[in-house]
């Protein structure tokens, strides 16, 4: 697993430990790590993996989008075994009913995987609810169509009132904090994008617009040309 360090933009929330692989208890850690691995790294995580993550591999008929995915789940479980000191083929992952993912043998574990553009993003934390994602800053789909579609009127407005040049930033910054809540709540599609807002200006310090007590976002760079964002909470997340 490749994990990357270094300045990555404006300082993160308090606990909050940006590509990281140390583990503290209380603190939120992430890894940035590559899914085009070579032929024997491939072979390692496709052994790990059970019955259930075998047959999804399966049904991608492209050969980069399966090797992808048993690199990402590969990793993600490479990583959670060196947490918990478990081999990574022994450890048991399930879904919940709004298929978020969970640790059958150790729920105090949190975690959240994103993927885009042959990079993923995984974070860990112990005592918190948590959730990530990591976009490509693909300006095809930074359209105004798909903004006014997604979120909130209060930030397409603000969206929109951008100078050209900070839009594509300004779009993605919106898109990966409305998913890292989403998946941090736990909730799946079942919570709609537009029902809360958040901060979208370039340069800007990220955070909830909306009532959202409680909640710490964290937003940054990991890699030229990604965006990511984070958002955890103490706690198991509240139920809606």
């Amino acid at each position: 697993m490749t994990a990357r360090a270094g300045p990555i933009g404006p300082p993160p929330e308090a606990g909050v430990e940006l590509l990281s692989i140390d583990r503290k208890p209380g603190a939120a850690t992430i890894a940035l790590v590559d899914l085009d691995v070579d032929a024997e790294a491939l072979k390692r995580y496709a052994s790990w993996l059970d019955i259930a993550e075998r047959e999804r591999a399966t049904r991608f008929r492209n050969d980069r989008d399966r090797n992808r995915f048993i690199a990402r789940r590969g990793q993600l479980r490479e990583l959670l075994g060196r947490d918990l000191g478990i081999a990574p083929g022994a450890l048991r992952l399930a879904e919940d009913g709004y298929g978020k993912p969970m640790l059958l043998d150790a729920p105090e574990l949190s975690f959240n995987l994103s993927h885009s553009n042959g990079r993923a993003l995984i974070a860990t934390a112990r005592g918190m609810a948590i959730g990530c994602d990591i976009e490509w800053r693909n300006p095809e789909l930074a359209c105004p169509k798909v903004a006014k579609r997604l979120f909130a009127p209060a930030e397409y407005e603000e969206l929109i009132a951008l100078p050209a040049e900070q839009w594509t930033a300004g779009f993605y910054n919106c898109w990966t904090r409305k998913e890292a809540y989403v998946k941090a709540l736990g909730l799946g599609l079942s919570y709609p994008l537009d029902a809360f807002t958040v901060s979208i200006v370039p340069g800007k310090p990220a955070r909830f617009t909306s009532d959202e007590k409680g909640w710490a976002m964290t937003s940054f760079e990991p890699a030229p040309g990604f965006q990511a964002a984070l958002v955890t909470r103490a706690g198991p997340s509240p139920a809606r």
